[in-house]
């Protein structure tokens, strides 16, 4: 997430960068769209006070780009306008090179209709050049320009905040006067369109002193190379170094364009056509179309937590059930036998800790713990290795048999004999009283403490 303005403007990602600020694609929160937000960088107060000035200008045309609104937070301040995607003349000229007269000419229309209405509002721009006259992204269509950059406009009238001998604006498209250190006026814009004429034009950036030296040599110069000359009569009398021969409003100029399109010939047919690209570039992560994505979508995801093996659960085994019916090959499991019952007495001999309680003992077994000899009978040795069990078929047909209910049960250990003379094995066990101390030793404990009780009493009755 961006740094957020106010509460409302959320500063996106950087797009330009001006003499007192930077420019930021932000995110109106209130309005739900994008914006240009110009921040300011310096915090001098010659430069804020430039700031305020820019910001205050309001003039509503769709040929400029003026403030719209304006923010502060803590030692930051910005304001916002709209957000211009095609760049601007300057990126125009380096994708194309020298531009077809008849498509100078319509920009060069809204260029003057965007500085009629800024001049309506007594304001003089003072620094218009390539750089600052922006375009929409309108592709193979008609241009749209759009006149930014208020950071050095004044109002005719108002206090000048440099010095008499100072001067403010982008070197070569100075007018004579403004060299010359005269107040600001509409003339000075005009000669500064007619300069961007011909860098638009010509494809680069023209030489403002040669250019007025010729003025000053021989008035108006024949038309260079290409310009058609009722084009470049317009632009010949906006490039007049002396201000009263110049047009002295944007709307003069206008009306002598608009009378030599006329005589400008037709493109060719197989002129390529002009383009105007998208010049800022997509959102970055985290940002949409529609604004800032939603915050469960751009929140990091916390690391994983290691697993935890699964504690051992005791699985209590389940009662066999007989099946409804019988599975296929006529098997049918048997219940569990019971556990043999164990022979009871104090003297019954143990089951081993490793045999379960339903273990049968063999015929081995039962001989080890018989402490009785053994007794030759007809019982055969057990082989060393018992033979292979049988080959069980896949499908039984035949029920198994029946165990028997009740498996033998382990013979009990005979009991020990009787020792001669005694009537029973077991000896009772007789509680015999503690004994307690002496009597002469206890007559003298209790004489001692009947003295006590007594040497007490006389104390207490002498107090």
């Amino acid at each position: 997430m961006g740094e957020v303005f106010a509460g409302r403007y959320e500063l996106v990602d950087p797009i330009g960068r001006g003499g007192v600020g930077a420019v930021w694609r932000s995110w109106d929160h209130r309005r739900r769209r994008y914006v240009a937000a110009k921040v300011l960088q310096q915090s001098d107060a010659h430069a804020l006070l430039r700031f305020v000035r820019e910001q205050a200008t309001r003039i509503d045309h769709p040929h400029v780009l003026a403030p719209a609104s304006w923010a502060a937070d803590d030692a930051k301040v910005l304001f916002t306008m709209d957000l211009v995607r095609g760049g601007s003349l300057a990126h125009l000229v380096g994708d194309y090179g020298p531009l077809p007269p008849h498509y100078v000419v319509v920009l060069l229309d809204q260029l003057l209709a965007g500085l009629t209405a800024v001049h309506a509002e007594g304001v003089v721009h003072r620094d218009i050049k390539p750089a600052n006259i922006l375009l929409e992204a309108t592709g193979t269509g008609p241009p749209h320009v759009r006149l930014s950059d208020f950071g050095i406009a004044m109002r005719k009238g108002d206090a000048r905040l440099t010095e008499t001998d100072y001067v403010v604006g982008t070197p070569g498209y100075f007018a004579p006067e403004q060299l010359l250190g005269h107040e600001p006026d509409f003339p000075a814009d005009l000669y500064a369109v007619g300069l961007v004429s011909l860098y638009l034009l010509g494809g680069q950036k023209p030489d403002a002193d040669a250019i007025k030296e010729r003025f000053l040599a021989t008035g108006t110069p024949p038309a260079p190379v290409g310009v058609p000359e009722p084009l470049w009569q317009v632009i010949g009398a906006l490039l007049q170094p002396d201000p009263h021969a110049r047009f002295r409003t944007a709307t003069g100029a206008r009306k002598a364009l608009a009378a030599a399109v006329e005589l400008i010939p037709e493109p060719a047919a197989d002129e390529e056509p002009v383009e105007i690209f998208d010049q800022i570039g997509p959102l970055p992560d985290g940002f949409g179309p529609e604004g800032p994505l939603a915050a469960a979508v751009r929140q990091p995801q916390p690391p994983p937590q290691p697993r935890q093996p699964p504690r051992p659960q005791a699985h209590p085994q389940a009662p066999v059930q007989a099946p409804a019916s019988d599975p296929p090959g006529g098997f049918v499991p048997h219940p569990p036998r019971p556990a043999p019952p164990r022979p009871k007495g104090r003297h019954a001999a143990p089951l081993p800790a490793h045999e379960p309680l339903t273990h049968t003992r063999t015929h081995a077994e039962r001989a080890a713990l018989d402490p009785r000899p053994a007794v030759a009978g007809p019982h055969p040795a057990a082989p060393a290795t018992p033979p292979p069990p049988p080959a069980t078929p896949a499908v039984v047909s035949q029920p198994l048999p029946a165990l028997p209910e009740h498996p033998p049960a382990v013979p009990a250990l005979p009991q020990p004999r009787p020792l001669p003379g005694a009537a029973s094995s077991r000896v009772p066990v007789v509680a015999h009283p503690r004994p307690g101390p002496p009597a002469k030793v206890a007559v003298s404990v209790l004489l001692l403490a009947a003295l006590c009780f007594a040497v007490g009493i006389l104390a207490l009755l002498a107090s």
